[in-house]
């Protein structure tokens, strides 16, 4: 059986954390800054997990990054 190709899109927006949870960025972050406020920008930052539901989905696109 031939090796899987990972998704590099996927690969550059997704991590697992040590216990297996996928992490990524939040979304809204990159343009039109001045009209969100200070508080939503600064929460924007943290990183979010994949919902359970999500992750299979998610880890058979990076199969190598476990």
């Amino acid at each position: 059986m031939p090796k899987l190709k990972t998704h590099r899109g996927a690969a550059k927006r997704f991590s697992f954390t040590k216990s297996g949870k996928i992490k990524r960025g939040k979304a809204y972050k990159s343009h039109i800054l001045t009209k969100k406020s200070t508080k939503r920008k600064r929460n924007l930052r943290q990183t979010g997990f994949i919902a359970e539901e999500e992750a299979k989905k998610i880890g058979a696109l990076i199969p190598y990054k476990k």
